[in-house]
């Protein structure tokens, strides 16, 4: 008969109350008062995982779980509430801190668009409507790059959450009417700083206005010049704004697209930016492709 023992860890379960728990090894990390008040205040009882202790001379010592305990404790309003417990009876401390410190080596973390979808199975609110709205202009999202694919779900996520769900309909209203569901066009950077104009701007930015002018380029061009003058979306903010503003009698004010101080020109000064440099980029770069 095969011994499948070596694969079953010797442990045995046990409902403690927290106040006969120990959770201050040196080897673990300090607790995060943010994190437990956050998880307290979005408390799911189907996302409290089992505490690992070791039992050494009769006391329980916490190495995987001090925040579950804390969170419990804060929501249930007592520390004579039991948790249940993966208990180990052979281990010793130097065992504790190696299993503390490897517990997540070779955990794959799942993946934006894996808890995406996985919340649109789940029937949660947020994903269908971002998934529905999506798909009303033609898109679909995705893991892969493709023509019309969106794989930048925690951007989609970001804009909705911050900025709700009309700023999100008018980025991909700009960004599908501009350049046509080119997959550069739908990147992380690109919705962003789109997103970053229509707040910036408000109804000042007019969507023909962008189609006609900003459209003009192609995306990966409007991708080299971001490059070129800041990381992130602010870049692309940017280097669209340039491409609207050309030959503009009225261009949008720069100073109104910094809504930070990390974003503000290092000068203080509301910037007048050199209207063809978009133009000359993009000859010398297409002149080096040939």
């Amino acid at each position: 008969m095969d011994d499948y023992s070596v694969f079953v860890p010797r442990v045995h379960f046990e409902q403690i109350p927290i106040k006969n728990l120990v959770s201050n090894q040196e080897y673990q990390r300090n607790l995060s008062l943010s994190h437990v008040q956050h998880t307290v205040e979005n408390f799911d009882l189907y996302q409290i995982n089992p505490v690992k202790v070791s039992r050494r001379d009769s006391v329980n010592y916490v190495f995987n779980g001090q925040h579950t305990i804390e969170i419990i404790s804060i929501v249930s309003g007592s520390r004579e509430t039991p948790v249940w417990c993966m208990i180990y009876d052979d281990l010793d401390y130097t065992q504790e801190a190696d299993i503390f410190a490897n517990q997540q080596k070779y955990v794959k973390p799942l993946l934006p668009y894996e808890i995406f979808m996985a919340n649109v199975e789940a029937g949660n609110n947020e994903q269908l409507i971002i998934k529905s709205l999506v798909e009303s202009y033609g898109l679909f999202i995705s893991s892969t790059k493709a023509p019309g694919a969106i794989c930048a779900v925690s951007s989609l996520e970001y804009i909705h959450q911050k900025f709700g769900f009309h700023v999100l309909d008018h980025t991909l209203r700009l960004c599908v009417g501009t350049w046509e569901g080119d997959y550069n066009s739908l990147s992380a950077n690109m919705l962003r700083g789109i997103a970053r104009l229509i707040i910036a701007f408000g109804d000042t930015l007019k969507d023909d206005v962008f189609k006609d002018k900003v459209g003009k380029y192609s995306s990966r061009e409007i991708g080299r010049t971001a490059k070129e003058r800041k990381a992130g979306s602010i870049g692309y903010a940017e280097a669209m704004l340039i491409a609207y503003n050309k030959k503009m009698k009225a261009p949008l004010k720069w100073s109104k697209l910094y809504r930070t101080k990390s974003c503000a020109p290092s000068n203080g000064f509301d910037i007048e930016y050199d209207e063809n440099a978009l133009d000359s980029r993009t000859k010398a770069q297409k002149s080096h492709e040939v």
